[in-house]
């Protein structure tokens, strides 16, 4: 049907619609040519109410973002049908890796851990820049995290992120709305997030936890029985002290940064700059994994092993000798994890975008 446009900041002036390489609730995801360059970029559009109202949402974050750890935004596109129909396109560099999830499938369907290390440092970089300019994610999971060729990583969809300033500015008068205004992905949805709590920057951090597990398992976290009760994941996640099950084959270290993560208290729940600083992430995962830190079998146990001596924390990163390194021992005493058996599930699925496949 014949196109014509309406308003356009589009960079590339001559380019060719490929074929479709993703989908959503929302509209469709194409690979697109630049005729100029013979350059992939990636087109975002939908003709929806309720996808103009996400897809504007991203458009209006990152036009105003600059981060090698965040997808590119290129240009935006509204132009109108024959039969007055709007249409609104975004465009998106080209990731050639695909999404966390494609490549955990195409490597048996879950990461060695020295590889998660690297990945999760870079989500973290991607929270950070995100973080320090007042924007919470809203929807951190292997589907919205895309790699480069060369190993780099890119925070993606940003259709559910918000401002916190113009959160609270538009749930002011309506705290009981502040559910409707919050998107994401139930099963990677911190716990105050489910109950209609504040929105903060501490969501994002319980979802990377929940990521880490997605990619270390194969599996969505809160997998098991619980995958055939939507209604009963969500009470569980939301009003119980349960914890998703962490994977068995994890370092102590590894174990001890996800319990930083998946800490239901939001207030002690870690930041993304003292996650930084975490020798997960820190220290390498050979020097991690050769490294002898004396675990003692206590809950109230610390890692020992000199690495609170090389941390630099300021004081508002600071945390007390009880929250300090939990031991994995006393996280398996616990039961806080074990392999886990989980399958797919209807709360697998958010409200945006399902990410761009290496389809060349």
């Amino acid at each position: 049907m014949a196109e014509y446009s309406k308003c356009s900041c589009l960079k590339p002036t001559k380019w060719l619609k490929g074929k479709v390489i993703g989908s959503g609730s929302f509209g469709s995801v194409h690979l697109a040519m630049d005729k100029a360059t013979g350059g992939f970029f990636v087109l975002k559009s939908t003709e929806s109410e309720a996808g103009f109202k996400c897809l504007e949402n991203e458009i209006e974050i990152l036009e105003n973002l600059d981060s090698p750890h965040i997808v590119k935004f290129i240009g935006k596109d509204l132009s109108f049908e024959a039969n007055g129909k709007r249409k609104l396109s975004l465009f998106l560099e080209f990731m050639t890796g695909g999404s966390l999830a494609d490549v955990a499938e195409k490597f048996g369907g879950s990461l060695d851990e020295e590889v998660i290390c690297l990945y999760t440092k870079g989500i973290l970089k991607g929270l950070k820049y995100l973080h320090e300019n007042g924007i919470v994610h809203c929807d951190v999971k292997c589907k919205n995290i895309l790699l480069g060729s060369s190993g780099e990583i890119k925070l993606a969809d940003l259709g559910c992120a918000k401002r916190i300033k113009d959160y609270y500015h538009k749930v002011k008068c309506n705290t009981k709305s502040l559910s409707k205004s919050t998107g994401g992905t139930p099963l990677w949805m911190a716990p105050e997030i489910l109950r209609n709590e504040e929105l903060d920057f501490a969501a994002d951090i319980w979802s990377l936890g929940c990521t880490i597990i997605e990619m270390a398992t194969g599996k969505t976290p809160w997998g098991g029985d619980i995958c055939t009760n939507p209604l009963a994941a969500v009470m569980k996640i939301a009003c119980t002290n349960e914890m998703p099950q962490f994977p068995s084959n994890f370092s102590d270290v590894g174990l001890d940064f996800l319990a930083k993560c998946l800490e239901r208290d939001s207030k002690k729940r870690w930041k993304v700059e003292q996650l930084l600083h975490h020798p997960f992430v820190s220290k390498g995962y050979y020097s991690v994994k050769n490294n002898n830190f004396k675990v003692a079998s206590t809950p109230a146990s610390v890692l020992d092993g000199g690495i609170f001596s090389e941390m630099d924390f300021s004081d508002d990163q600071s945390s007390s000798d009880e929250d300090e390194y939990t031991s994995g021992n006393a996280l398996r005493d616990r039961g806080f994890w074990n392999s886990t058996r989980g399958g797919e599930m209807d709360l697998e699925l958010s409200e945006s975008w399902i990410n761009v496949r290496n389809y060349l």
